[in-house]
């Protein structure tokens, strides 16, 4: 049983932030902070000005050099919000999910399909019904953008709390219940925290989701409609339509410039900050650093704003939910919300789903027999283009994750290159790989197996490397101790730990491999449109042409044939990860 100590280390409490520390930093070191905070701000009322503005859905991309700095701030921001969305959706959904065994059996089937859906599919609705909303201001164009990208990030970084959840130790369970927390101290001091490594390496994945898909969400043409929106992924998609090399150069070096800021500014300090959340008996050996995080922690502003605002807001939190623990969650599978509220959620899911069907079937029944070939063909074709990138992704990332999630100082220099590969664009290099592809007697068949690979890959790296971070010191010690050899220790602790992370890799990167399957197959370049037999190319074709017979027949059979899929294998290998290879006494 563990003691009340080992409760209390999974806290989210901002460790030395109770008071200002000894020896207060100079405001020389104040500095960044203020100007971090004001630029921020000024990024924001910028961003809110520019979508107050009348619409202009087919704004001029400017491939000039001095258009990016501007362009990066709208494409951060587009993402950063699309982010936040994610974030929220992610614990609402896999709370519930998790605990609700009767909201569980409709939710984690839907999120099969849903993020088994493309981006392009969700295009259609969610950019004309963003657009009717708000039909004079640029906010509609927008919102519609934001939920894009938030369809291309939210889905894996769900799945991977709900799996964290599902995997909780039994004797954390056992030490919360006999310390009688209300759900909110068990989800703010337990769930949250066990979740949190997996949770930030996702997230990590799923703004690396959002990079990529940039360009197909920030530029797109709708029948007659072609919206267009300042930002890097419009800037990279017009110079990859001019064929303007100088240009995409450019646009690369801009993007990578940022993803290398927001690493350091923000994905570094919390991969350090959150390695006090790894469940171990004694401390590792190496552990991350980040300078900005130790300045954080050695400002004299920051705990001031802390004792202000936070821990007055956390006390109120923790006694009204004191308050109100009759209403608190249990682990018999009741929610935080009334008993009755899944059931009115399942009957409005019901209805929705019926209403669709009954639609989707009318559409279907229209298609012609040719049509229903070209789809089968096509299904076929991206199937197997998937499973060669999924065993192809799996033969390099499980052994380089392990090692690099093993070794701290590995971590920080590999890591923000890995990030950095996962967020450019595969389509602003895919010209570069058809040149080459072309010249040695290769095709787009082959190509779009390079471009899933580049897509797709990230997913099962960033959760194998989460996995292996996560593993506690004192069993790699045990492993020392018994000097167990290298084939040893993958089948009695590598292996075990990383499972649950390694199902949601898998998970996640069959779904983004065939939602990438839709710029895999079919790509603009110099105003000519090249393509290969496959069902991404059918949905970015129907999408083009504004298709929507084409377009919901072919989403529809990939959205079925994922979440197959998923019931078939990964369901199973989930259930065995929650029973089999949970982390515990």
């Amino acid at each position: 049983m563990p003691t009340r100590r080992s409760v209390r280390k999974l806290s989210l409490e901002p460790t030395g932030w109770g008071k200002v520390p000894v020896g207060a930093s100079s405001l020389l070191r104040e500095l960044p902070i203020v100007f971090g905070a004001i630029g921020l701000l000024y990024g924001l009322i910028v961003f809110a000005h520019y979508w107050a503005s009348p619409v202009n859905s087919q704004a001029d991309i400017s491939l000039r050099a001095g258009a990016l700095p501007k362009y990066a701030l709208f494409s951060v921001l587009r993402i950063a919000a699309a982010y936040v969305a994610s974030l929220a959706f992610t614990i609402l959904y896999g709370y519930l999910a998790a605990y609700n065994r009767q909201a569980e059996r409709v939710m984690v089937p839907l999120l099969d399909t849903l993020q088994s859906i493309p981006v392009l599919s969700f295009l259609p609705p969610v950019m004309l019904s963003m657009v009717a909303l708000f039909p004079s201001r640029q906010l509609g164009v927008e919102l519609g953008s934001i939920l894009l990208i938030f369809t291309g990030q939210v889905w894996n970084m769900t799945f991977s709390f709900y799996s964290s959840l599902k995997t909780i130790p039994t004797e954390m369970q056992e030490a919360a219940l006999a310390y009688r927390l209300s759900w909110w101290q068990r989800f703010w001091q337990l769930e949250l925290p066990h979740a949190s490594i997996g949770l930030i390496w996702n997230s990590m994945m799923s703004v690396a989701g959002g990079w990529f898909f940039l360009m197909a969400c920030e530029m797109f043409v709708l029948g007659s409609h072609d919206f267009r929106l300042p930002g890097l992924g419009s800037y990279l998609q017009t110079a990859a339509n001019q064929g303007d090399t100088r240009a995409i150069c450019g646009g690369l070096a801009a993007m990578i410039g940022v993803i290398v800021l927001i690493d350091q500014i923000v994905w570094r300090p919390v991969i350090a900050w959150a390695e006090k959340f790894k469940l171990e008996q004694v401390g590792s050996g190496e552990t991350p650093r980040s300078p900005v995080l130790s300045l954080l922690r050695a400002s004299k502003l920051l705990p001031v704003a802390i004792r202000t605002f936070y821990f007055p807001a956390r006390e109120r939190l923790d006694l009204h939910f004191a308050k109100t623990r009759a209403q608190a969650i249990g682990w018999g599978g009741r929610g935080p919300l009334p008993h009755f509220t899944p059931r009115i959620l399942a009957g409005i899911i019901l209805v929705a789903v019926s209403y669709t069907m009954v639609r989707m079937f009318a559409t279907l029944a229209t298609l012609s027999s040719a049509e229903l070939r070209h789809i089968a063909w096509g299904t076929g074709a991206t199937f197997l283009r998937v499973q060669a990138t999924l065993l192809l992704a799996a033969l390099w990332t499980v052994p380089v994750g392990v090692t690099i999630g093993l070794r701290a100082r590995l971590a920080a220099v590999v890591q923000p290159l890995a990030q950095i590969a996962a967020s450019v664009p595969a389509t602003a290099l895919f010209p570069v790989m058809l040149l080459v592809l072309f010249r040695i007697g290769g095709g787009l068949g082959i190509g779009s197996i390079l471009l899933l690979l580049l897509g797709t890959q990230w997913y099962i790296l960033f959760n194998v490397i989460a996995g292996a971070t996560a593993i506690p010191a004192d069993l790699k010690e045990v492993c020392e101790t018994y000097q167990l050899s290298t084939a040893e220790r993958w089948r009695t602790l590598f292996l075990p730990a990383i499972f649950p992370y390694l199902i949601t890799g898998f998970v996640t990167a069959s779904g983004g491999a065939w939602n990438a399957s839709i710029v895999a197959e079919y790509f603009r370049f110099r105003g000519q449109t090249m393509s290969t037999t496959g069902l991404g190319a059918i949905i970015s074709q129907a999408t083009d042409t504004a298709n929507f017979r084409l377009l919901v027949a072919a989403t529809v059979v990939m959205a079925l044939l994922v979440v197959t899929m998923n019931r078939l294998v990964w369901r199973r290998l989930y259930a065995l990860a929650a029973t089999r290879f949970k982390l515990e006494a």
